[in-house]
Formats: C-alpha cells, sequence, structure tokens
C-alpha cells in the first residue's frame, strides 16, 4: 500500500490570489473545460486545470516552480467557456502578480507594488530623488539663481542636468537588476528542479523562443482576444524602440562626451541635443512613443469597454499598463512642450515623464513589467524540454 502523504495549505496564497483578482478561484469543480479549449495548453498535463486545483489546495512550492503559470497568454478563451465562471484566466493573472512577492528581493519590496495603498509612497521616492537632483545639480549663474528660471531658451540639461539622468539610470538599475537577478535566478533554478530532460541547449531554446515572441505566434492562437495580440506587439515593439532610441543618444553622444571631458580620447559627440526632426534618431523615438501609447492606449479602451471579455483586470496588471502609457504620453508631450516656448509647461511634463520612467525601471522586478523575463524564462524551458502549445503541434505535425 502506497505511503499516504500530508498536504500542508498555504493560506496566504488563496487570501492574496483573491486580492489580486482571482477571487472565482472555489468556483472551479475541476470539470477540465478550460485546458480542452485552451490552445496553448500542451497535450501532456495541460493547465491550467491543474494550477487551479494547486491554488485550491494552497500548494505555493510547486506552483512557483510550474512553468505553465507563464505560458498562460491570458487569451481568456478559458474564463468564458468555464460552466461555473471560475475565470481561469484571471485566476492564473492572480498568480502571477502573487509570485512577483514570492520572488522578490528585497521581499518587502514585492509587497509594497502588490498593495494600491503603497502607491503614493513608492511615486513619492523617485519624485523626491529627482527634485533633490534638479535642487543640487542644476546649474546656477553668477547670483546663485538657476539657469533654467532665467534663461531664454528651454534646455531640458539646465532643469534636470544630463550627467545626473544618467547616473541615476546607470546606477540605479545596476542596483535594480542586481536584485531582479535573484528572483529570476531563484525561477529558473526551481523550473530546472524537474527530472524533465532538456532536449534543446538554453541558448537554442532562447533563440526560438524570442523568434515566437516577436512574432507573436502564441497571442494568434487565442480566439476570443485574437485582436488584443497587433495592440500587444505594437507596444512590445515601441517600447523596445525607445529603449532603442534612448541607447542610440547614450552611445553617440554622451559616452563620447564624457569620455572626452576625463581626457582619454578626443572625440567628439556624432550629434548633439536636443535632437528634432527629421534626425533619423529622432524619427525612431517620435515612431516608439507613438507606438506605446497607440499600443497601451488600445489595450486600456479594451479593458474599459470588455472587462469580461479581456479579463486580468487586477491590481498589478492595471498599474503597468496605465503607467506604460503615461511613459508615452509624457515622453510625447514633453517633446512638444519644447517646441511650445513655453518653458515651466516644457520642465514639468519633462519631469513627470522621468519620473514615470524610474517608477518603472526601479521597480521592475516587483512589478508585471517582470513578466517579461519569468515568461520568457518559462517558454525558454518549455521549449527546452519540448512542452509545446497543442495548436502549435498540431500545425507542425500537420
Amino acid at each position: 500500500m502506497a505511503a499516504g502523504r500530508v498536504i500542508e495549505p498555504d493560506l496566504e496564497l488563496s487570501r492574496e490570489v483573491k486580492k489580486a483578482g482571482g477571487d472565482t478561484l472555489k468556483n472551479c469543480y475541476q470539470c477540465a473545460t478550460c485546458s480542452v479549449v485552451c490552445n496553448l495548453s500542451p497535450a501532456e498535463r495541460p493547465f491550467p486545470r491543474k494550477e487551479m486545483l494547486l491554488a485550491q489546495w494552497g500548494q505555493t512550492e510547486q506552483l512557483m516552480k510550474d512553468p505553465d503559470i507563464w505560458l498562460c497568454h491570458q487569451c481568456n478563451d478559458c474564463s468564458l467557456s468555464c460552466p461555473r465562471g471560475a475565470r481561469p484566466g484571471d485566476v492564473l493573472a492572480a498568480l502571477r502578480s502573487y509570485m512577483y512577492r514570492k520572488f522578490a528581493f528585497p521581499a518587502f519590496m514585492g509587497k509594497a507594488l502588490a498593495n494600491p495603498k503603497a502607491l503614493p509612497a513608492l511615486l513619492i521616492v523617485p519624485a523626491l530623488i529627482l527634485m533633490a537632483c534638479i535642487v543640487f545639480t542644476a546649474p546656477v549663474d553668477a547670483n546663485g539663481d538657476y539657469l533654467f528660471l532665467t534663461g531664454s531658451e528651454i534646455d531640458f540639461n539646465l532643469f534636470l542636468p544630463h550627467s545626473t539622468v544618467d547616473a541615476l539610470f546607470v546606477f540605479g538599475n545596476i542596483i535594480i537588476f542586481i536584485f531582479a537577478a535573484i528572483g529570476f535566478l531563484r525561477f529558473w533554478k526551481g523550473l530546472k528542479s524537474s527530472d524533465h530532460e532538456s532536449k534543446l541547449s538554453f541558448i537554442s531554446a532562447l533563440f526560438r523562443t524570442l523568434k515566437e515572441i516577436l512574432t507573436h505566434v502564441h497571442f494568434n492562437s487565442c480566439e476570443v482576444n485574437k485582436s488584443r495580440s497587433k495592440w500587444h506587439l505594437i507596444l512590445l515593439l515601441g517600447f523596445g524602440g525607445a529603449m532603442l532610441t534612448t541607447g542610440l543618444v547614450m552611445i553617440l553622444v554622451f559616452l563620447p562626451h564624457y569620455i572626452h571631458l576625463l581626457g582619454m580620447e578626443i572625440i567628439d559627440s556624432y550629434f548633439t541635443v536636443p535632437i528634432d526632426l527629421p534626425h533619423p534618431v529622432k524619427i525612431l523615438g517620435a515612431v516608439s512613443g507613438i507606438a506605446i501609447l497607440l499600443g497601451s492606449g488600445m489595450l486600456i479602451l479594451r479593458r474599459l469597454t470588455s472587462k469580461d471579455d479581456v479579463g486580468a483586470n487586477g491590481y498589478a496588471d492595471n498599474l503597468f499598463l496605465y503607467m506604460l502609457f503615461l511613459v508615452g504620453l509624457t515622453g510625447m508631450l514633453s517633446w512638444l512642450g519644447r517646441l511650445t516656448g513655453v518653458a515651466m509647461l516644457a520642465y514639468v511634463i519633462y519631469y513627470l515623464h522621468i519620473l514615470t520612467v524610474y517608477f518603472l525601471l526601479w521597480y521592475m522586478p516587483y512589478s508585471k513589467f517582470a513578466h517579461m523575463i519569468y515568461r520568457t524564462l518559462a517558454m525558454v524551458y518549455a521549449r527546452s524540454i519540448d512542452r509545446r502549445p497543442r495548436s502549435l503541434a498540431v500545425k507542425k505535425a500537420a
């Protein structure tokens, strides 16, 4: 006779999943309709049925090692087909929000980003840091007056010096990425603790996964939310273009400038700031900003007008999406504000833009922003053990 197993439920899991938008968890009675209708679920050990059961039983440790939570792309096919209204898609989204907390380092930051009451404090921290940078690093004239207040032209470098912004960007991100890496490595170690044999190397699986992400093949397998695919892709490409624009300005303008100041090289910047149209880098930045606004704006609109169909309307999902929209909006308005010639308007908008950018970047490991890494790692692991979505497996066989 097989030995019995004592299951110790994590009572916190159920409470937190409900808070994060998975309050329908207990409605599930394991009919498996969700796993049948999901085109992304593999044929063997399909999701999300087993995740619903593990969540009901409070099996946090097993869920932390489960890649299937992240293989779900919130199609919502399962939620609309569920005969009990258990909304498995929303539950899995809530589980992902809970996992940001479980893998967070330091732990209190994960709790803060999951708590709407902590949002004012989370905004105040970067706001005060940026305010201090303006007070202590903005250049002044011989009388001690700030040049951005007395100057005749709008120059963001006089308001919030580029060197200060660069320093915060570089050193702040180094610290955050170290903290983030702790959670990501814990997650990867958990995935690898299973006894599944790898059939692809990490690099091979990574390249194939990146191709799937860029082509959005998984999103296109959705039925209910198929139209979301194009807006999500536009948002992804817009964000990538904005990061590329920032990188180009850093490499072609600021790094040569700093190297020249250090006397290590006699080198000049390839171009100067501010950059305006029709400069290629400005075109890239403008197109990227429009893409961020359009992609995030349409996703927000769909959430507001088709809440039941879209799903995943928890605090973490909405916070991330609205912050992305604000980053795109303030970025575009900063440029337009400078062109208006109204100095204080342009400076205030620029301040808000930098604030939203740092909010996204500095809190990345603890917010839905981290799903870009967790989901990618889960997809890489699934690819390496040949755990493929049923819909793609059928196409391959055909």
